[in-house]
């Protein structure tokens, strides 16, 4: 019988706690379990796990207001061997620094140095909504936290005198505290997600990568590299070791059927266009704007917060969905995967769609098949 374990990869990967990112002429594919408690948990496990024979180079999951990352995450890279584990978010209003700082550490440490921390705002309606944190000066928060997280991840006595945190308490009995976990790595990758050009400007400035949605091959440049670019270059840096590392949906089928393949993700993207915010505040909203569909993007946020999801969900443009995802064949799917090494992603996370276990398996493979066909792998 064909053991499962004798299997040869389909894709090198690097030896276990190796970060290979943004080197090279090749690009590596990550998995996007998204949140636990969407439907498809009994899946997840199988799907990192042949994930990980695959080659696939980390598995990411996320957090809004239900299932914690850092816990799937522990699950995963306990079952798993090769494949890096990452938070896609962490939520900055959840948790303080010095917190996630004890997180990376320990996740670091158990995995044998697989994790990647990826960090994020959130939005205005859950940081203050679910966890009471003013949403207000995104950019200098996110600035001070990773300072206060690196320099707690490399063991040094934290102290820290910010507009937004002060370490010790003054006044008080605190003391500076060195962190006593030993990560496997002395740098943790930081990643943060970022969508506004400041932010981007920013992550370039500060973080190892950024984590993108809703990203279109002829649009990076504009929307999101030249601001990457513009803060590693104030920074004194270049691109070279920064990871670009956008999250796509994945439907693999017939080149003939992709309008119904994209008609998959309209809730998704009528969610994230329309509703992901308040009206002011949609990050996503003026996202899809600045690509050039600044009419379809106001009528899919006023049908959505008035209620009519189904009519944002048909207001989405076809074109739209094509540009931000990868749909039909493994041919199709491999082109359109050489633009986007082409744009400057370094890694291309996925997110399949499927109804059962064996169509995200399929899907898998099928993006595994499609990055070696484009000669990126």
């Amino acid at each position: 019988m064909d053991n499962p374990k004798s299997r040869r990869p389909a894709l090198v990967f690097p030896a276990q706690g190796t970060l290979l990112i943004g080197k090279g002429n090749g690009m590596r594919l990550g998995i996007n379990l998204g949140y636990w408690g969407a439907g498809m948990d009994a899946d997840n496990l199988a799907v990192a796990q042949e994930a990980d024979r695959l080659g696939y180079a980390v598995c990411w999951a996320a957090e809004a207001y239900g299932s914690d990352a850092a816990t799937v995450l522990a699950w995963v890279a306990a079952q798993t061997e090769r494949i890096d584990v990452g938070s896609a978010i962490f939520q900055i209003p959840a948790r303080q620094p010095a917190m996630t700082a004890m997180t990376a550490a320990t996740l670091d440490s158990l995995s044998g140095g697989r994790f990647r921390l990826g960090l994020g705002v959130s939005g205005p309606q859950v940081s203050e909504g679910w966890y009471g944190v003013k949403f207000d000066k995104p950019l200098a928060r996110t600035r001070e936290y990773v300072e206060i997280v690196r320099k707690a991840v490399a063991r040094e006595r934290l102290t820290y005198d910010g507009e937004h945190w002060t370490l010790p308490l003054p006044g008080g009995p605190g003391k500076p505290i060195k962190l006593t976990v030993h990560p496997q790595r002395e740098h943790i990758p930081l990643y943060i997600a970022a969508i506004g050009p400041k932010n981007l400007e920013q992550t370039g400035e500060i973080a190892d990568g950024a984590l993108l949605i809703f990203p279109s091959a002829d649009h990076l440049e504009e929307t999101a590299v030249k601001h990457l670019r513009a803060g590693r270059e104030k920074a004194g840096r270049t691109m070279d070791g920064f990871d670009v590392c956008p999250t796509l949906p994945l439907a693999v089928g017939d080149d003939k059927d992709v309008a119904r393949l994209a008609d998959t993700f309209r809730p998704y993207t009528a969610l994230y266009v329309g509703g992901m915010g308040s009206r002011e505040q949609n990050f996503y909203n003026r996202l899809a704007r600045r690509m050039g569909y600044e009419k379809a993007a106001a009528e899919i946020q006023d049908k959505y917060l008035s209620g009519d999801k189904q009519g944002a969900a048909a207001a989405v443009p076809q074109e739209l969905i094509d540009r931000t995802t990868l749909l039909g064949s493994v041919d199709r799917i491999a082109d359109r995967m050489k633009a986007y090494a082409a744009a400057g992603v370094t890694t291309l996370t996925l997110a399949p769609a499927g109804f059962t276990l064996e169509e995200r398996l399929a899907s898998l493979r099928a993006g595994a098949e499609a990055l070696e066909r484009a000669g990126l792998a």
